[in-house]
């Protein structure tokens, strides 16, 4: 069947950390428990797909806490919290991070797989965002000095004479550079073309 994604454990409780790790191991999601956020942080490896179960109440540093410090860091694996209690204010605060379920314990192992299965789809689709930005940048990088100058007009909304004017050439020369911007983006339409450049970072277009 193979491995249906990844699960980071985060828990203090040695008896859930071993039950949890068993069930999920036997549904064919690779495991790895941490009794701490400390230790989650000193020693996970970012991997996708991938789903984060994180108790809320523990010594030093609690569920929210990691929670903060992921998103300062950039890690955007889905959390589901686990908790035995909590009050209301976490629960919002919790959700209010992107969490995308909190279950109190003892939970229905069913509503457990539901969330985790809901947690794995939002972090597949997280990972494919981000490889066609990657994908999107390189292409771009693949574009010479003029051939970005060219395109970033070109996504202006500027007409191939008015480019020529800009760049003081020939209406043959803006035609060659732009089918060239068009092939190398893997564009099809100039929407097409408009819609990559507007996933790319750090673009004032």
């Amino acid at each position: 069947m193979g491995i249906q994604g990844h699960i980071y454990l985060v828990d203090d409780d040695v008896a859930v950390r071993a039950s949890l790790s068993r069930m999920l191991e036997y549904l064919d999601y690779s495991v790895e428990s941490y009794t701490s956020p400390q230790a989650f942080l000193e020693h996970s490896l970012p991997i996708a797909p991938a789903v984060l179960l994180l108790d809320m109440r523990m010594p030093q540093m609690n569920g929210l806490a990691l929670q903060h410090e992921l998103l300062r860091l950039g890690r955007s694996t889905p959390i589901v919290f686990i908790s035995g209690e909590s009050q209301t204010q976490e629960v919002i605060d919790a959700f209010k991070g992107g969490a995308i379920d909190f279950l109190l314990k003892p939970f229905n192992m069913d509503d457990l797989l539901r969330a985790i299965q809901q947690a794995m789809a939002r972090d597949r689709e997280q990972f494919k965002t981000y490889r066609d930005t990657m994908d999107v940048q390189r292409s771009y990088e693949s574009l010479t000095p003029r051939e970005r100058a060219i395109c970033q007009l070109v996504v202006k909304g500027l007409m191939n004479k008015e480019i020529a004017d800009h760049f003081q050439c020939s209406l043959k020369t803006v035609k060659v550079h732009r089918a060239r911007v068009m092939d190398k983006m893997g564009a099809t339409s100039l929407l097409e073309l408009a819609e990559k450049m507007r996933d790319l970072p750090d673009q004032s277009l």
